[in-house]
């Protein structure tokens, strides 16, 4: 069902217009692909410039869908971005000629944010160096195609680490500071994008431009968090730290507001360098905490730990045992949670990546992990982001979602530190009502080998959006197929005030269509 759909677009230019659900299926389709006039000019004008685009179609095919596997389209062409002076000759040629430009980093968009619907697709990766590392100030310049795991890599050498990435270390850093990118340890140092103190930037017209908070404020504020929608970014420089091992510990819950409880009194409290929630179903919810220090792990020990309501995990697996033991026709669901709980625990604790107690490379063992277990062909993880008012609500709602569409799923919970009001929060993962702290979830099916349709798919990630819309909060991640939502969560002021913004620094709106705007 993941083809190309030809449809022409009608309605008026704001495509994020109120009725643009109505009458229409909410299984959202793909975008009508481009018609692809101005096209072969366009690439004469680059070639001329020794810039040269791959039009095989066999290249194209590669970059036909994203991790989301829900949505399906082809470039016209594809060009590997090498600098900013080439990119910025690509968006001035683009603007001339009305061409669109969808931007590619490492693909882990889910409702085809990096899929282009024709066009040029400007595959990021080719910019993938470490530029310098400054251990005096804790800062790294780096070109933004780079994998956050390259990063880490690099800076391990030197003892140092970063400070907030996303969960999986095969995101871009420009993709993820266009996000967000949200952690365990984002309950203390916030998203990736907060930790950006320096960017180069070439805008949708072509200029190379530099900026930060006293810089082209106003720049660094809109591509922050900013959707890929103005502007490409091309290097950073982000804050860094020295690197630690961690000591983990988990606590387990058979009620999820009782887990997601515990998780807003240790964000408060500054309690831990690193907690969140995973779940196998709401039957085995997993409280994680984590630590950089021997002192702040025993100041958990002795302030915070009696105030939990977690269990370790023996008298957590006799609770279990007497649960299912009082419901022997549910035996299949216990022998399901063994097994995962066998399969998990030597994946998260490899004895090659330990020492002395304390996990030595948290990056490594948490990426590969998350995306052996909660990866798969699609990555289909609708999400919720909120107030810390709204949140136990709103996951209780998800969580009932789940259970109407899928056998076998997990939650992924966590704290957002936020630094004030900032402009870059306004459309963005950050819910309009938050202060201090936002939470965040992720709702994923365990899918298996279990074949499911694209419409079911998507239905079932329209109800967890649907909540959003009826809780007026915001979402890790929008766009794509679902930017028909965003105008009815955000309101008419703050999408017409981005939109008109993006008109101006895009006057052909050609960087990233049919992802906002």
């Amino acid at each position: 069902m993941n083809t190309i759909l030809n449809v022409p677009k009608t309605g008026s230019p704001d495509e994020m217009a109120q009725d643009s659900l109505k009458g229409i299926p909410r299984q959202q389709t793909n975008p009508a692909r481009w018609d692809g006039s101005g096209w072969d000019v366009f690439v004469a004008s680059l070639r001329y410039k020794n810039i040269e685009i791959c039009e095989k179609r066999q290249t194209c095919l590669v970059y036909a869908t994203d991790s989301g596997g829900l949505a399906s389209g082809l470039p016209h062409g594809v060009v590997i971005a090498v600098s900013a002076q080439q990119i910025a000759e690509i968006l001035k040629a683009a603007q001339a000629y009305r061409v669109p430009v969808t931007v590619k980093g490492g693909g882990l968009t889910t409702e085809g944010e990096s899929v282009a619907f024709g066009g040029l697709l400007l595959d990021m990766r080719g910019m993938n160096k470490v530029i310098s590392t400054d251990a005096e100030k804790m800062t790294v310049r780096t070109q933004a195609g780079i994998y956050w795991h390259t990063l880490a890599e690099t800076l391990r050498r030197d003892g140092l680490d970063y400070l907030s990435a996303p969960l999986n270390m095969t995101a871009s850093v420009g993709g993820t500071l266009s996000v967000g990118g949200i952690d365990i340890n984002s309950p203390r140092l916030g998203c990736s994008a907060d930790q950006a103190v320096w960017l180069q930037v070439v805008t949708p017209t072509g200029e190379i431009k530099e900026c930060s908070e006293t810089v082209n404020p106003e720049l660094f504020e809109r591509v922050l968090l900013g959707y890929g929608q103005f502007g490409i970014i091309t290097e950073a420089v982000l804050r860094i730290r020295k690197f630690t091992h961690i000591t983990m510990h988990y606590f387990y819950y058979g009620s999820l507001r009782l887990a997601m409880e515990d998780l807003q009194l240790l964000v408060r409290g500054d309690a831990a360098d690193y907690c969140g929630i995973l779940t196998v179903l709401d039957k085995a919810v997993n409280l994680l905490v984590a630590f950089d220090s021997d002192e702040r792990e025993r100041a958990f020990f002795e302030k915070w730990r009696s105030r939990i309501r977690g269990h370790g995990e023996f008298g957590f697996a006799l609770r279990m045992a007497w649960h299912y033991a009082l419901r022997p026709w549910r035996l299949g669901e216990a022998f399901y949670l063994l097994r995962r709980k066998i399969t998990l625990e030597p994946a998260f604790n490899p004895s090659h990546h330990m020492e002395k107690g304390k996990i030595v490379d948290r990056a490594v063992v948490f990426s590969n992990s998350v995306w052996k277990f909660w990866g798969g062909r699609k990555m289909v993880i609708p999400d919720l982001a909120l107030s810390a008012e709204k949140f136990v609500e709103a996951i209780e709602r998800g969580n009932k979602v789940c259970k109407k569409y899928f056998p076998r799923y997990t939650l992924y919970c966590v704290g957002i530190k936020l630094l004030g009001k900032r402009e870059r929060y306004e459309l963005s993962c950050v819910p309009p009502d938050a202060t201090d702290f936002a939470y965040g979830c992720e709702f994923e099916p365990i899918l298996g080998d279990t074949p499911y349709s694209r419409d079911y798919l998507q239905s079932f990630k329209n109800e967890i959006y649907d909540i959003g819309v009826d809780m007026k909060t915001s979402y890790y991640r929008f766009g794509g197929m679902m930017k028909g939502y965003v105008r009815r969560a955000f309101g008419d002021a703050v999408v017409d005030k981005h939109l008109a913004m993006k008109r101006a620094a895009d006057p052909a709106m050609i960087l990233n269509p049919d992802v906002l705007f």
